[in-house]
């Protein structure tokens, strides 16, 4: 074959695979060759850096008889042609002279030598894009396939699942786009490049690049949660006294963090100061709501938020979505209620406090299983309440029986109180309102006071969909 060290150099430099592995597939593919020529025998192939040639070996045994002349050469014959020190056991390699090689056996060579160069590329563009995983990545987008986008990133391309795109984005073919390089998996057709804009370390990237401070090591992002195209929290603190971490975030006239809402197309951001003390914590992370106070139960990383009836719709936010971040930044689950509710389980907890059996600690257990009041401890199913107190089945069953009664005895009383003695049917009460005729609904304040749905909001860690109430 003519020099080859021409075309080798030329692929090593379109290609930017190395030279000793091009050579590499380019021996086996001329061994491979050969064979298919010559049938099985043990035959290699070496490139010669000098004239550029690919010379083929046959291997045999010297042997002093030969019984296989595929294999074995006697002595006589191996020391007259090939080495004249040779002994009987050793391997000589015999140069062959193949000619011209048929069409079939040259496409071998070539499908041979074209594998390898793939298996390299890929090879290569793994090792370079592995170290580059929770990078921000720059492409163009390429095309569209399942709602998922082909992003061309120059010398591969990679994936935008439809999964991990912004629900109010849209992209038309040859836009540029930015998205943070989330996944680098071996697949038998290449490395597969996952990319995401949804995920936290995409904003904390951002602020990355546009603050100096946080690249410097000074600002530290301690935590972010996002509703993807609509809000995200991150808490930040700074490392130097005398450097403000959110000042450094906005910039000077909100810039910095302008150039991040707009690369997330208008999502609201909350920069939060992060603070070790968990009730402190909470505090900035539920702002822009005022709170009154936090109770805080370290071991089932849970904690009761109070605030004013005035900021109850501040602090669950639109849809639940203030407190749900804010729990998700913490990792803590939070149940944010007012300052009537607080006081209505303060007065429920005296009356479970009154039952038979029951002591403070055992009132606590109750509040961490959610039940604050002689209805809720009457309802809930003894399985759980014996697993939270510890209690037999029998036990069990008689505590919520007494919280039954109770209950209905507040009931009770609470109805002959609203209807004075000696009335019937319709009856004005001292507050000038008529009672409800029998057999209809009693009007809002006539019965105990019950837990409004506008009295709390309660959200999960980690959790996309958190049961919350609407906002009061």
């Amino acid at each position: 074959m003519k020099d080859l060290n021409r075309v080798i150099d030329q692929v090593v430099r379109e290609k930017g695979i190395d030279r000793e592995v091009l050579i590499d597939a380019l021996e086996q593919a001329m061994a491979t060759a050969a064979r298919r020529q010559l049938g099985s025998r043990e035959i290699e192939a070496q490139f010669d850096e000098e004239t550029g040639r690919v010379q083929i070996f046959e291997y045999m045994t010297v042997v002093e008889e030969v019984e296989d002349s595929y294999t074995q050469i006697s002595l006589q014959e191996a020391r007259q042609k090939y080495d004249p020190e040779c002994e009987v056991g050793d391997e000589l390699g015999i140069p062959l002279e193949l000619g011209e090689m048929g069409r079939i056996t040259a496409q071998v060579a070539k499908q041979v030598i074209i594998q390898k160069v793939r298996e390299a590329e890929r090879e290569l563009i793994y090792s370079e894009f592995i170290g580059r995983r929770g990078e921000i990545i720059n492409g163009i987008v390429q095309r569209f396939e399942r709602g998922d986008i082909i992003v061309n990133l120059g010398r591969t391309d990679a994936v935008l699942p439809h999964s991990e795109q912004i629900r109010s984005e849209n992209y038309r073919q040859g836009d540029r786009i930015r998205a943070l390089l989330l996944k680098v998996q071996k697949e038998s057709r290449g490395p597969q490049l996952v990319l995401s804009r949804t995920h936290p370390d995409f904003v904390k990237k951002l602020f990355e690049a546009e603050v100096p401070e946080i690249r410097e090591g000074v600002v530290e992002i301690k935590a972010c949660a996002r509703d993807p195209g609509e809000r995200a929290k991150i808490a930040v603190a700074s490392h130097d006294p005398d450097v403000d971490p959110v000042g450094a975030c906005v910039g000077v006239r909100g810039s910095r963090v302008r150039a991040v809402v707009q690369e997330l197309r208008g999502e609201r951001i909350d920069i939060v100061v992060w603070n070790e003390e968990p009730a402190m914590f909470a505090a900035n992370a539920l702002s822009p709501a005022q709170i009154s106070r936090v109770l805080v139960d370290e071991e089932r990383h849970a904690m009761t938020v109070i605030v004013p009836e005035d900021q109850l719709s501040l602090a669950i936010g639109r849809r639940g979505q203030n407190v749900k971040l804010a729990a998700k930044l913490m990792g803590w689950r939070l149940d944010i209620i007012t300052e009537r509710e607080a006081r209505r389980r303060e007065e429920e907890r005296g009356k479970i406090l009154r039952l038979p059996g029951m002591d403070p600690l055992k009132v606590a257990l109750l509040g961490r299983i959610d039940v604050h009041s002689l209805e809720d401890l009457s309802e809930i199913p003894a399985p759980k309440l014996c697993e939270a107190l510890g209690l037999g089945t029998e036990e069990a069953e008689a505590l919520r029986k007494a919280a039954k009664e109770a209950f209905e005895a507040e009931l009770i009383a609470a109805t002959s109180e609203a209807t004075p003695e000696g009335t019937e049917g319709s009856a004005v009460s001292e507050a000038g309102s008529e009672s409800p005729a029998p057999g209809e609904e009693p009007e809002p304040g006539e019965e105990p006071e019950r837990e409004s749905e506008e009295d709390h909001g309660r959200a999960e860690p980690g959790t996309s969909d958190p049961e919350l109430p609407p906002a009061g």
